[in-house]
């Protein structure tokens, strides 16, 4: 292969690639070594990373990742089209098959961005559309991409009590730990679920969407309305939110959930 006329860039490039491909933040060392980069260097191209936003350096942990600028980029490929055109068909269906009005989220920041609304008929106006963006501990949405993230990419959004809002009377995790315990139940149950924290008398149930190399790259949420649904209904919009997901998780290349033997 012949060497990279831009020797920086070419080093930079692969730097973030590699911390992408991470599934938690790493030590400088590890990355030098591993990209076969003078100590120095890496160091020089982390600090201008950090500096930028792309890259984020937990001290406590010495430890580097991805930072918000990082993501943004990814949120803005997926805004892009190809996560709206290959979900926008399997989002249809299951409004269509549930008769309940459907969601696809990406994370941006501490938020959740909307990207795909589709609107039941017949159900009550949300406050989702497509732009919106609200604040993911708070959203069944957000829930099921944080639960996926690791602990120290989750510390850096959420980490202290300033980090958490409230919407309605209806409170969700108040600070760190509440969010920890919330989310291991997620992590247990394969879905998320949030009722009046965003809307009241609304509650939506959501599932993870991954990229090929298994980030939670989105979500699939359906809203119904509290008081109207039985249990089969719920169930029903449960199994909606995992089918779909499923499917658009295979449409990106990424692995699929075992199935039960």
């Amino acid at each position: 292969m012949a060497p990279p006329k831009v020797p920086a860039a070419d080093a930079t490039v692969r730097m973030l690639t590699f911390l992408a491909a991470q599934r938690s933040p790493i030590a400088a060392a590890r990355i030098a070594d591993e990209l076969d980069l003078p100590r120095s260097r890496t160091y020089d191209l982390l600090a201008t990373l950090v500096e930028h936003g792309f890259v984020m350096h937990l001290d406590q942990e010495r430890v580097y990742g991805l930072g918000p600028a990082a993501h943004e980029l990814s949120g803005a490929f997926l805004r892009q089209e190809p996560l709206a055109r290959i979900g926008r068909r399997v989002m249809e269906a299951m409004v269509d098959e549930v008769g309940e009005s459907g969601h696809l989220a990406v994370l941006h920041g501490r938020d959740v961005l909307y990207v795909i609304e589709e609107r039941a008929r017949n159900r009550p106006g949300l406050v989702t559309d497509v732009g919106v963006r609200l604040s993911a501990h708070l959203t069944a949405s957000g829930r099921a991409i944080l639960a996926e993230l690791p602990p120290a990419q989750l510390r850096a959004l959420f980490g202290t009590r300033a980090d958490f809002t409230a919407r309605t009377a209806v409170r969700g995790p108040e600070g760190p730990r509440d969010l920890r315990e919330l989310l291991a139940r997620v992590r247990a149950d394969g879905v998320a679920h949030e009722t009046g924290e965003v809307t009241e008398e609304l509650a939506s149930v959501a599932a993870v969407v991954r990229d090929h190399a298994g980030w939670p790259a989105a979500s699939v949420a359906i809203t119904f309305e509290e008081a109207r649904v039985t249990e089969a209904d719920r169930e029903r919009c449960t199994a909606a939110v995992r089918a779909a997901a499923a499917e658009i998780t295979r449409r990106l290349g990424g692995p699929l959930p075992e199935r039960s033997a």
